[in-house]
This record gives C-alpha cells, sequence and structure tokens, in this order.
C-alpha cells in the first residue's frame, strides 16, 4: 500500500516538534506502508485526458498513491484544495475529502450545518464593523468569545470580559488584521478553562480526554501548555461526536466539546486532529496513526484481504 500526506513541510525540512507526521511515518513502516510526505508547493497538476501524466512531483510523473492523507487542517489553500481535488478525480482514495475539508475550516460555516442538523452549538453571530456592541450584548452577553474563522490549537481565540475590553479586542483585531472574518460566540461559563476532544476514525470514536487549563486561562488546548486526561466515552458523547462527523462527511475529525451543565455542546470539529496530547494521556494505549491506517486499509479493501489470509492460516 502507497500513501502521501500533504503537509506544508516534507520530511527534508520537517521541524522537529512535529509529532503526528512523525508516527504516521514510524507507524507506516511498521506496517508496510510506502509512504511520502508532501508539501503543495512540490506539485503541478495538468488538466488532461491522459490520467498517468497530470501530475507531478518535484518537476517530474510520479506513480499516485492508493490513499492521500491531507493534514493541513485550518491552513488548507486553495491551491492545496486543488490538488486533492485533483487525486479524487483520479481515483485516489482521499481521507478526508476536499469539500469536508472545505467546509471545517470555516467556523462559521460549521456551525451552521449543524445547527441545521438540530445539535446543541453554542449561541453564534457573524461580526460586521462598526460592530453593534448592544447587540451583542442582547443577543449573546458578556463574557463573549471572539474567534476569527479560520485558527487551529486556539490562534485566534479570544475572551471578551465586558464591554469595554470587547471594545478593545475589537479594534485591535481590526486594526491589525483588517481583513479577517470574526465571529462572537455564546460563553459557556461551565466549560472554562475546560472542554473534550473526541478523535473519530471511519465513524468509530477511538479515543476521548479533557483538556483543562492550568493557569487560569479560558483555552484549554495541550498544545499551549495545558493538561490532560482520559475522559470516559459516553453515550452522549459518543453520538454528538459521530453525528458531527457523519453530517460534516468526515472520515477522520477531532471533536471538540464543551461542558454544558449535565451535557454539552459542540464547539468545533477538525479535519486534521493533533493527538500528541491524547496519546499521552492514554499512556500509549492508543495509537492514532495506526487506526488511521486501518481505516484506509478497509476503504482500499486490504483489510479484509489480510483478515481472510489469516483465517485460512489458523484452518490449515
Amino acid at each position: 500500500m502507497r500513501g502521501w500526506i500533504l503537509y506544508r513541510f516534507n520530511l527534508d525540512d520537517l521541524p522537529p516538534d512535529k509529532y503526528e507526521i512523525k508516527q504516521f511515518v514510524a507507524q507506516a513502516e511498521t506496517m508496510g506502508i510506502e509512504l511520502t510526505v508532501v508539501k503543495p508547493e512540490q506539485i503541478d497538476i495538468i488538466v488532461t485526458r491522459d490520467d498517468r501524466k497530470s501530475i507531478l512531483v518535484d518537476g517530474k510523473v510520479t506513480p499516485l498513491p492508493d490513499f492521500l492523507l491531507p493534514r493541513m487542517g485550518s491552513g488548507t489553500t486553495y491551491y492545496a484544495l486543488a490538488i486533492i481535488r485533483h487525486l479524487e478525480r483520479l481515483g485516489v482514495t482521499v481521507i478526508n475529502s476536499s469539500t469536508a475539508i472545505e467546509a471545517v475550516r470555516d467556523k462559521l460555516y460549521t456551525q451552521q450545518i449543524l445547527a441545521a442538523s438540530n445539535l446543541p452549538v453554542p449561541k453564534t453571530m457573524l461580526a460586521r464593523f462598526p460592530v453593534n456592541v448592544d447587540l451583542v450584548q442582547k443577543r449573546l452577553g458578556f463574557p463573549v468569545v471572539v474567534k476569527t474563522l479560520s485558527g487551529s490549537h486556539g490562534s485566534g481565540v479570544y475572551l471578551s470580559e465586558n464591554r469595554e475590553n470587547f471594545d478593545d479586542i475589537v479594534t485591535l483585531l481590526n486594526s491589525t488584521k483588517p481583513d479577517a472574518n470574526i465571529i462572537l460566540q455564546e460563553f459557556i461559563a461551565s466549560s472554562h478553562g475546560q472542554d473534550l476532544r473526541v478523535i473519530v476514525v471511519g465513524g468509530r470514536v477511538v479515543a476521548s480526554m479533557r483538556r483543562y487549563s492550568t493557569d487560569g486561562n479560558f483555552k484549554a488546548n495541550v498544545s499551549r501548555g495545558g493538561g490532560a486526561e482520559v475522559y470516559e466515552i459516553n453515550r452522549e458523547i459518543e453520538l454528538l461526536a459521530l453525528e458531527a462527523t457523519r453530517i460534516l462527511e468526515l472520515d477522520i475529525a477531532g471533536v471538540d466539546l464543551l461542558f454544558d451543565g449535565d451535557h454539552f455542546r459542540i464547539c468545533e470539529v477538525n479535519s486534521s486532529p493533533g493527538f500528541i496530547g491524547m496519546e499521552r494521556a492514554y499512556d500509549g494505549k492508543v495509537n492514532i496513526a495506526e487506526e488511521v491506517y486501518r481505516y484506509a486499509q478497509v476503504r482500499l479493501g486490504q483489510f479484509e484481504k489480510t483478515k481472510t489470509a489469516v483465517v485460512e492460516t489458523v484452518a490449515q
């Protein structure tokens, strides 16, 4: 089985802190998968009827992979999406699809899709300048969460405690990022400094952890120094994570849930979830890269062949 990972770096210039890519590479070697990590800048696509020669890597015609694993998340550019779409057209198994990736990189659109399916989400409002502060206070109240429409690992997310602080944050964003699209989101007090990250692979919840702040910050990202612990998956958590993933048509997802009293609301859904905190919380008992590759094998029909071969060997 031959696969590509589409990422911002290739292996030659991969920074040392990119845990997930390294895990994918190591697991591929363990499972005998021929894996190549490529970045969009290495790829040229040519729209032609000769599919065999319609994609080049480093200027050379290259055999197509059996599967593609996009790992650019919210940083997926138009060019990267064009590459993913092209490989889909050529019959490559892509995990996740270009349509799903494009939908979830827009946080407002994600909320619109989930709300339309009657799933619990925080009240969300698209901001426009000048912002009507009275309307924000009436509809969402303070504190209120301010987010840019794209971003990951907690970047572009701010908590505004009151009207005065809100004015400062919005003014700063407008002056430093005048083209940024901003959404305002209801603050769920019971989830202050904590949330749940649930990882779904191939229609199955494989792991869940509670992330918590260790410094009093309202954000709980492990990548920013927060803590993490395994959290028992109950029926509500499972249903919310699976339904969100299914509705957004994702094969792999990181679903972030907010604590809402005794229940939960869906905060965000990520198409390229990090999992260093998850694997550490599970003390190595969960291997996300292996789960993804097992799913790829099923999609390619190779898992069943392996299973059949094992059964035949036992029978003999």
